[in-house]
Order: C-alpha cells, then structure tokens, then sequence
C-alpha cells in the first residue's frame, strides 16, 4: 500500500536548521536518490523557498500545477504535499528551513506576517517578478560560505527574515489588515487543532470546546481571515486530504474513507459528491 512519504529536514550543510541549494545540484542528488523520487507527491515537514532565476518549468503543490519562469518564488509551507514536474530545466535556488530556527531567530514583529505569508489557506503559494531575488541570492550565498559562527548564524537568518518580509510586500493581495490581526493566532490555533484531529472530528462545536471559546465566536474568527465559516474549512482541509490520498496511493476507496475517519463508505461518498460535485469513484477514474 503506497503511501504519501513524509520528508524530514535533513541538512547537509553548516547552517543549523536551514540549508541553500543550487537548483542544478538538487536535480543532480535527486537522479541519484534511491528512495526517494521528488518528482512524486510527498509532503514536507519544513518550510522551502523556490527561487527561480533562469528559465521556466512546473511544480505541483497539493494537486495544483503552477507554471513558474526567471523571477518567480514559489512558498511551500510545512504539511504541503508537493511534487517536482517536467524536464527540470530551469535554474534557480531552493532554501528549506526549520520552524524551529525561525522560532529562535526571527523577530518577535515578524513572525506573525511571516507565519501569515507561508499560511497556505489564506496566501497565494507563488509570488510573481521578484526584482531583489538575485541580490538576496548573492548576499545569503556568500554568508552561507563563510565560517559558521552564532554571529553568522544570525546574519544568514536576518537575511532570510529581510527577504521573506519583503515578498509579503510585494503580494498586496495577502496583507493582513489590522483589524484582523488580533484574530490571527487564535485563527492559527484552530488550524492546528484541526490538522491533529480532522481524522476523529469535523464538528465545530468540539474545536471550539477544546479552544473554551464559543462555536460563533470561532466562527467569527475563521471568517475575518478565510471569508469562509470555521465548517467550510474544516471540510475544505477534509476535501484536500481525501483528493491527496485518491491521486496518490493504490487504496481503496474503503481505506480511504475508514482511515480518514469516515465510519462507512456510503457516508464518505456522500460528503465527497457534496463538495466536489462527482463522486469519489468518478474522481479516482479521472486521474
């Protein structure tokens, strides 16, 4: 039975909890990896940042093509399910990272839009015509280079802070506006809850019983920043899950739907065709 691999942060370079790679070198090291084939969907367990600086190409992120080319950055959060896709043409570079190392050396004042821009439900995952990529890529190269020291430790990861802020600029469209910013980390709580046990429970009232608050004060909360109820979006993350496991694995539509919590496979087919419009059989066979 295939299963989506989970990837954990495994580093080879100096730099505690993060790591920056020639895109030409990643593509090289993955023709010579054995176990593992990026260019079928697994989900990571860190943060990566895509920079490409010369040609163009695909990649997928849960299930959805982007075409990327020179410019563009591509954000791919922690819990995403990803995929490398075509020739593997273009050039560029990859930095992957810890939350951990941003927890230890980002800004208290920076974490919140940080945390937002990489927040895959309410940001859009790729940023478009990026002008400073290529003198962050110099600065933070040339730092990675040198002896590592806790001084050096810091200064690479201010240059990472500097840069992931400036593209939160750049994407006017995924600003947090004041008035919701008091919302965000509760916001960020509820998605988390619902990550760990989406599986037992797609009932609002338990969430918001766990989190001792109100079902319409959680509601209020999920729709300042997704426009959507607290409901919606559990079955959303719900929907997403059901596709990765149909599009990725040989189960069965009963596995699937005993192991995503679903008691029987009527009531699982009836939820699927509820919010997709096919059913969950006419999906799998248009893979």
């Amino acid at each position: 039975m295939n299963r989506i691999p989970d990837i954990p942060f495994q580093s080879q370079g100096k730099a505690l909890g993060i790591e920056f790679l020639n895109l030409k070198e990643l593509f090289t090291r993955m023709r010579e990896a054995p176990n593992h084939d990026p260019k079928k969907p697994h989900r990571i367990k860190f943060n990566a940042l895509l920079l490409v600086t010369k040609g163009e190409g695909m990649h997928q992120i849960d299930l959805q093509d982007y075409s990327i080319q020179a410019g563009d950055v591509l954000k791919i959060a922690k819990g995403q399910v990803h995929a490398f896709q075509g020739d593997l043409n273009y050039e560029g570079v990859l930095i992957v990272f810890t939350e951990d190392y941003v927890l230890q050396y980002f800004s208290q004042s920076s974490l919140a839009i940080i945390s937002h821009f990489y927040n895959y439900h309410i940001a859009a995952p790729i940023v478009k015509d990026c002008s400073f990529n290529t003198t962050f890529i110099r600065g933070i190269s040339e730092e990675m280079n040198r002896e590592l020291s806790e001084t050096q430790q810091n200064i690479i990861a201010k240059l990472l802070e500097l840069h992931l802020l400036k593209l939160e600029r750049l994407s006017q469209d995924t600003v947090i506006h004041k008035t919701n910013m008091k919302y965000y980390s509760v916001f960020v709580q509820f998605q988390h809850l619902v990550y760990e046990k989406y599986k037992e429970t797609r009932n609002v009232k338990d969430y918001a019983d766990i989190m001792r608050i109100s079902t319409k004060h959680l509601n209020t909360i999920v729709q300042q920043i997704t426009l959507n109820t607290a409901k919606t979006f559990i079955d959303q993350f719900v929907m997403l899950e059901i596709k990765r496991m149909i599009r990725t694995t040989e189960q069965s539509l009963k596995e699937v739907a005993f192991e995503l919590g679903f008691d029987e496979v009527t009531n699982f087919s009836k939820f699927f065709k509820k919010h997709s419009g096919v059913s969950p059989k006419v999906y799998k066979s248009q893979d």
